[in-house]
């Protein structure tokens, strides 16, 4: 399989070069650029060339305004060079025989004195010749060696930097947290999996008490869960609570393109893990890197098996009381290797599921702490109406709720906030800005108010929280049932309930416009999977308890090929559409039959959402007994929902006695 998210070439990439290292380059440059333009262009500005015949009447004329001149003889040639009192400069090169017999007798006498007023510099060049003829070149050689060394020391070293990270591509990635502020102060609806994590915080306590005794602790845990359920906030707990180092790393961080490099990185976290034992390892997401081996089309993949391996042997082959524990977090515990979860290795397996009401009210407290929130809010109440979040769901809504309030310009966040972030969560924000036409405002608020009338009477229903026609979403309106409390069975007769009341939107359509419209779709999508569900799994209808069907959906081959193993055949396919079909009629009877009884309430619960669109519980319950609601309309400004202050009338000014008169 491709990977979703490849990494950048490195060779289509240019690498990002400071300052810093680009100064040596341009230092040696700017130096030989100074060395060349001193060898080349010095000395060339208002120099005046001379030819050899000029020369000798040049000095008898300008003898007056020389100020130096330099000889420089050679074997065969004479270069002289003058400098003038205004600074110019004048250049001659004249033949050896013709500065001898012609020019060195206008300038000095037999005895060798002077007959001229300026002064001159006699270099006897010719015993210099190798300096003067190869020197300069010597110096630029010296400078090209110099240059290259430089540069070559430079390659090398940034060779010598690459083979350091490719060794450094083995190591691993684990992020070490020495001293973790986490603790089960912190982990709030889980008492029961904090309770199987203290045997191992005690154990890296007090190691030593249990070697007495010879019992050892298990080498591995597994954290299974749904996702948001506190796997990782458990696992860091723990680590704080015995005060040991933490090693965090990701499954997906062993698995490389390069054969040989999810190995070496497991041996490396050991390695580095044994050196400040006692300490935890945390792989998050374990099934990234421990799924069964050999499995898929096209057999396995030969790295990430490899790391797996490694793995296996890493946990089977430290010693038993080496003060290292595993712990690792999956939602996919079903396609991990079975040689991950035998004894010896990930030998103890914690569920960490959903919290129940009162595990919600707690996890609401905690994530409640440094936030400024109105007194008044229960908590309680809130979370009868939050079933099936996770501990990451609630954290997301009051976070939500407190931008909400920074958005009121509110003081402190209050009930409305929060109430609008649940929805937010549920459905998404509030899609303020989506005209519909009266027709279609009607056609919804009627479709969710036959939602909220067969839940309201209907006997084994969910209890109807709030009626909303804001679109939201792809919805345009929803209604928000929730379970008195919290449940772990579902019964035949709750099954059924909710079948009616998926239908009742439809239903209520039908029997108020005779006609019916799209938005339930996802009502008779769910609808029809709950009772395939009863007939194929759960044996709740009239072809007996028989298990048809069986989710055995393939990771690796793709859930849309192999979503569920069939044990039947076509006569029975047949035999469970017709039963599906029964218990969908039979539903859509149902939902009639309510929808008819109570076509006022339905009506009064639509005009009524036509008018306010939103509608919570207790207001339901205040509409359906006086038919009527008094308090303050809910008004939408932007997307929260802010309560308008009623219109107070101005009192009128009484008048005096005397002045009616």
């Amino acid at each position: 399989m491709s990977n979703p998210n490849p990494r950048p070439n490195p060779r289509s990439v240019p690498p990002r070069r400071s300052l810093r290292t680009l100064l040596p380059y341009l230092l040696l440059f700017a130096v030989i650029g100074v060395v060349i333009w001193l060898a080349f262009f010095t000395g060339n500005a208002k120099t005046h060339a001379l030819l050899q015949t000029e020369l000798a009447a040049y000095l008898q004329t300008n003898a007056g305004v020389i100020d130096t001149i330099t000889i420089v003889t050679t074997e065969t040639t004479t270069k002289i060079t003058g400098i003038l009192k205004d600074g110019s400069k004048f250049t001659a090169l004249v033949d050896r025989t013709f500065y001898e017999n012609i020019l060195q007798p206008t300038l000095f006498a037999a005895d060798g004195t002077a007959l001229v007023d300026f002064k001159m510099v006699i270099v006897n060049a010719y015993q210099r010749t190798f300096w003067n003829t190869i020197g300069p070149s010597l110096l630029y050689l010296v400078l090209f060696v110099v240059a290259m060394i430089f540069l070559y020391s430079r390659m090398a070293g940034a060779v010598s930097s690459s083979n350091t990270k490719a060794m450094e591509f083995n190591r691993s990635r684990a992020r070490l947290e020495t001293k973790v502020k986490k603790t089960f102060d912190d982990v709030a609806g889980a008492d029961a999996e904090k309770q199987e994590m203290m045997e191992i915080v005690d154990y890296l306590r007090n190691p030593k008490k249990y070697t007495k005794f010879g019992a050892k602790l298990p080498k591995g845990v597994l954290l299974v869960g749904p996702p948001g359920t506190g796997k990782t906030l458990l696992a860091k707990a723990v680590a704080g609570e015995a005060n040991v180092p933490f090693y965090s790393i990701s499954g997906s961080d062993f698995v490389e393109m390069f054969v040989g490099v999810g190995a070496g990185r497991v041996r490396d976290m050991f390695q580095q893990a044994k050196k400040t034992a006692p300490c935890l390892i945390f792989i998050d997401e374990l099934d990234a890197v421990g799924r069964q081996r050999g499995a898929g089309l096209g057999g396995g993949n030969d790295e990430r098996e490899q790391t797996l391996n490694q793995l296996l042997i890493e946990m089977d082959g430290f010693s038993d009381n080496s003060g290292i524990i595993v712990l690792a977090a999956t939602n996919r515990d079903d396609v991990l290797d079975p040689a991950l979860l035998r004894a010896g290795r990930f030998d103890r397996k914690i569920t960490v599921s959903l919290p129940d009401r009162a595990g919600r009210t707690a996890i609401f407290g905690v994530h409640a702490r440094g936030k400024i929130i109105d007194e008044s809010i229960d908590f309680d109440a809130i979370s009868r109406r939050t079933v099936g979040f996770s501990g990451a769901d609630i954290e997301s809504v009051l976070n939500d709720a407190a931008i909400l309030a920074i958005r009121d310009n509110a003081d402190k966040i209050m009930l409305r906030h929060i109430d609008e972030a649940i929805d937010r969560r549920i459905a998404g924000p509030a899609r303020t800005s989506r005209q519909l036409n009266e027709h279609e405002r009607k056609v919804i608020a009627y479709h969710e108010a036959g939602h909220a009338v067969v839940g309201l009477n209907h006997p084994f229903s969910d209890k109807v929280q709030k009626i909303t026609i804001i679109p939201r979403g792809q919805t345009g309106g929803h209604v928000l049932m929730t379970p008195e409390e919290d449940r772990f069975l579902m019964t035949k007769n709750q099954l059924i309930a909710r079948i009616v009341g998926y239908l009742g939107g439809r239903t209520s359509e039908e029997v108020f416009f005779d006609d019916v419209s799209t938005g339930a779709q996802n009502d008779i999508e769910v609808a029809t999977r709950i009772a395939r569900l009863m007939v194929t799994e759960f044996g709740m209808s009239d072809l007996g308890p028989i298990q048809y069907e069986r989710d055995t959906g393939s990771v690796f081959l793709g859930r849309d090929y192999t979503s569920s193993q069939k044990n039947f055949s076509q006569q029975v396919a047949l035999e469970i559409d017709k039963e599906v079909r029964k218990i969908i009629e039979q539903a859509h009877d149902k939902a009639r039959e309510i929808i008819e009884k109570h076509k006022d309430d339905v009506i009064l619960i639509a005009e009524t959402l036509l008018d306010r669109e939103t509608i919570t519980a207790e207001q339901i319950d205040r509409l359906l007994k006086d038919r009527k609601l008094d308090e303050p309309k809910q008004a939408v400004i932007g997307e929260v929902v802010l309560t308008e202050k009623p219109k107070v009338e101005p009192t009128p000014t009484p008048v005096p006695e005397d002045d009616k008169k």
